[in-house]
């Protein structure tokens, strides 16, 4: 006759139990150290990242305008209405609501800008300009040429950043096939605005800077490098 075995489940012992709760304490004591240390350095540099952020968006924007504006029927037009222009983007003087009149890059968009919120329905043809203003930033001036007034009100103001310090001009020289840098647009001998072939856009925030450059749709300049 073949004994029968019975098996009886071994129970854990205080100690035992003492032991696995302490190592499971010092793993969570760890894995909360661990998250918090990666908090703390995450949320360390979450200014420059955002700044950071803030510059791309805004560089992204203006080339999409840009961009925008070169293409048909506004850029295989010749460029911006009621002007000799040959380019899509050309230089203009705007009035602002200040009164104050400057040279600003300027460009038409057809079907008008996200940043053009209307008191209405939106209209189309939108005409934008690009004015930087010493404490405040970098400003979308824009009007609509379906507007009623639209040779005698001012444009609108939008803010596309107040983090911008400076806008130049970059213009390539034939001659010395060089870039040089201008603060102001640069005008001809008929004291008409001259358009250049590239934006630079200075940001700053607390203690932080960038500059990002933008091309300009134009005409091709003869030995400008390829960027």
């Amino acid at each position: 006759m073949t004994p029968r075995h019975t098996s009886k489940a071994r129970a854990f012992t205080l100690v035992e139990i003492l032991i696995a709760l302490a190592i499971a304490s010092m793993l969570i004591v760890g894995m909360t150290t661990l998250i918090f240390s990666m908090g703390e350095l995450w949320g360390r540099n979450t200014d420059i990242r955002l700044f950071d952020l803030h510059t791309r968006n805004v560089t992204r924007f203006l080339e999409g305008e840009l961009a925008s504006a070169a293409l048909p029927p506004t850029g295989g037009s010749g460029g911006v209405q009621g002007t000799t222009a040959t380019a899509p983007v050309t230089i203009q003087e705007v009035r602002d609501q200040t009164g104050n009149a400057d040279n600003c890059i300027t460009y038409e968009l057809p079907n008008g800008s996200r940043l053009c919120v209307w008191p209405d329905r939106a209209l189309p043809n939108v005409v934008c300009s690009l004015a930087y203003r010493e404490g405040q930033g970098l400003l979308l001036l824009w009007h609509s040429r379906l507007e009623t007034n639209f040779d005698v009100d001012a444009p609108r103001e939008t803010l596309i950043s107040p983090l911008v310090t400076g806008l130049t001009y970059d213009y390539y020289d034939t001659d010395t096939k060089t870039w040089k840098n201008e603060t102001v647009l640069r005008k001809d001998n008929s004291n008409q605005g001259l358009l250049p072939q590239r934006l630079r856009i200075l940001f700053a925030y607390s203690g932080h800077t960038a500059e990002t450059i933008i091309d300009i749709p134009g005409p091709p300049v003869q030995g400008q490098p390829m960027l």
